[in-house]
């Protein structure tokens, strides 16, 4: 749990389930995960509610007996917002919202909230609109009051519109505009890429506040934003940075998450290009989280779904300043060793019979083993660029210390 924060922040509670796909662990760990959304996003969490449910109620998505309770603790402590861990559908949110009288979200309007708070520039801005227009469309329920119906008069007479009718006429002809204006953008996005010339393009990618534009600062001598919070870095970032005397550009993209919206995947399509079209992906990692291997499963899991779990991969453990391995004490007969009682050097020996040399451990924050983390990636740049110009093979030595 988050410590509670003296500023005043909007109250609100968490709802999770557990089922034969998540067991009570999983569910604290993904509740975790939601309260840090949540501190994210300006709120400060009061309360956690889990029930056991096989099959979600398909009217208020957890059970009426523990809806009762959730409704009792939200007027006594007056609370601001609901959050669900898991996607309710239309009609559970307003059955939800009838019953408790207060803001309900789940995880999917958490994030994209959070996107619209980060989003800097016009292009991200735009993109994250278009992903909550979409979110919004089958979620309409006349949250506007502009009209009750449309009166008749010259040319308009009849019932007219109801207003349901109106918003989503609204709607939709916003997400035409928007789809219009970001498809104007990647045009000109993909001519900026074309412009790049032929250097080779490299991309950190990874789970979200892992560490990436850390990393990004201190390779490209650059200020991109970082901070300790959830999509810290909406907007994709890309520098030109020079080792030894080989240039290439980095990028630094938007954090992956479990339970991704599949709207925002959508909407930052151009984004996602950036790795799409990288010669080199550095997959950074928390290995300070106790589950950063599920972390490293959900990033392969979308890099999969944009067509890049193919390229070539560095594995670049971040936190190593950290990172602590849980004990067993000696007297203990009865606690199993697994995973989480792994010393570093058990994990480097773990990811070096799975990857190789492709896998490097490193604190950015403390620049430690960051001499072999630029070696590593100036040796890999190095072969893709004499692959591309055999005839540059010269210029470039084996030891960084020349230069």
């Amino acid at each position: 749990m988050l410590e509670k924060n003296t500023i005043d922040h909007e109250t609100a509670v968490l709802i999770g389930v557990m089922n034969k796909d998540q067991n009570e662990e999983k569910v604290t760990e993904y509740l975790d995960e939601l309260e840090f959304l949540t501190y994210t996003a300006g709120g400060e969490v009061l309360k956690r509610f889990v029930q056991r449910i096989d099959l979600p109620n398909p009217k208020t998505f957890i059970g009426s007996g523990k809806m009762q309770e959730v409704e009792a603790y939200v007027k006594e402590n007056d609370i601001g917002s609901v959050i669900f861990d898991d996607e309710l559908t239309p009609g559970q949110q307003r059955n939800i919202e009838k019953q408790l009288k207060c803001k309900i979200l789940d995880r999917t309007s958490l994030i994209l909230d959070i996107f619209a708070q980060r989003a800097q520039t016009s292009y991200a801005r735009t993109q994250v609109e278009l992903a909550q227009y979409e979110y919004l469309l089958p979620r309409l329920t006349g949250l506007w009051t502009h009209l009750d119906k449309q009166r008749g008069g010259i040319g308009m007479r009849g019932p007219g519109e109801r207003e349901i009718e109106t918003d989503r006429r609204i709607v939709r002809d916003r997400i035409s505009l928007l789809k219009q204006k970001l498809t104007k953008v990647d045009k000109q996005m993909e001519t900026q890429r074309g412009n790049r010339g032929a250097l080779v393009r490299v991309a950190l990618v990874g789970y979200t506040n892992v560490g990436k534009s850390t990393i990004m600062n201190v390779v490209s001598k650059s200020e991109v934003f970082a901070e300790n919070k959830l999509f810290a870095t909406v907007d994709t970032t890309v520098r030109k940075v020079v080792i030894g005397n080989l240039p290439f550009l980095l990028s630094d993209t938007v954090g992956f998450i479990r339970k991704l919206p599949t709207q925002l995947v959508e909407s930052f399509k151009s984004t996602l290009d950036e790795v799409r079209e990288a010669d080199l992906l550095l997959h950074v990692v928390d290995i300070s989280h106790a589950s950063f291997e599920d972390h490293i499963e959900s990033v392969n899991q979308t890099l999969a779904e944009i067509k890049s779990s193919d390229k070539k991969i560095i594995m670049v453990f971040n936190k190593i300043d950290k990172y602590k391995h849980e004990t067993i004490d000696e007297d203990d007969l009865v606690t199993e060793r697994t995973s989480k009682h792994f010393t570093l050097e058990e994990w480097k020996k773990t990811w070096m019979k799975r990857v190789g040399d492709n896998a490097i451990f490193i604190s950015a924050i403390n620049q430690e083993n960051f001499e072999d983390f630029r070696k590593r990636v100036y040796d890999e740049v190095k072969n893709i660029h004499i692959t591309r110009f055999p005839y540059n093979d010269f210029l470039y030595p084996e030891n960084l210390d020349e230069y």
